[in-house]
């Protein structure tokens, strides 16, 4: 079985922000899968995914803080047409990714205990996001 979907998440202030819940609502298909893939891939050079914990709200407060020391926005960046947060977002973009894999089993996303799916979001205003989620796997029968 193969189905790809799209999920446009609206607009976030700058940070990371959990999508666990929304991806799984959004994701075709996936309580009918016995084991396979998830791959979700965002559309956006400025904004990013990743997985980490998602319990403690202030994890994603302080990964804001350790990718604004890695990417500071006062190098001297030549593409600045758009803003000076815009070729930091596209440097943070690259180095946290812009697709994950994740096992499925049994119609459920196999991440940890405390892991979640996270939107980063490296621009000030970034505006809606879109996501193409595409699973693969072998479906259960009766």
């Amino acid at each position: 079985m193969w189905t790809q979907s799209t999920l446009r998440l609206p607009a976030k202030p700058r940070g990371f922000h959990l999508i666990t819940d929304a991806v799984c609502e959004a994701a075709e298909g996936l309580a009918d899968v016995k084991v396979g893939w998830m791959n979700l891939f965002i559309q956006h050079t400025s904004a990013s995914l990743t997985i980490n914990e998602n319990a403690d709200p202030t994890v994603r407060v302080d990964f804001e803080t350790a990718a604004n020391h890695l990417v500071p926005e006062d190098l001297p960046y030549r593409h600045a047409l758009e803003g000076p947060d815009d070729m930091p977002a596209h440097v943070k973009g690259s180095l946290m990714g812009f697709s994950l894999t994740i096992p499925i089993a049994r119609g459920r996303l196999q991440l940890g205990t405390w892991q979640g799916i996270y939107l980063c979001e490296h621009r000030d205003r970034g505006g809606s996001r879109n996501l193409v989620i595409t699973i693969h796997g072998e479906v259960e029968r009766d």
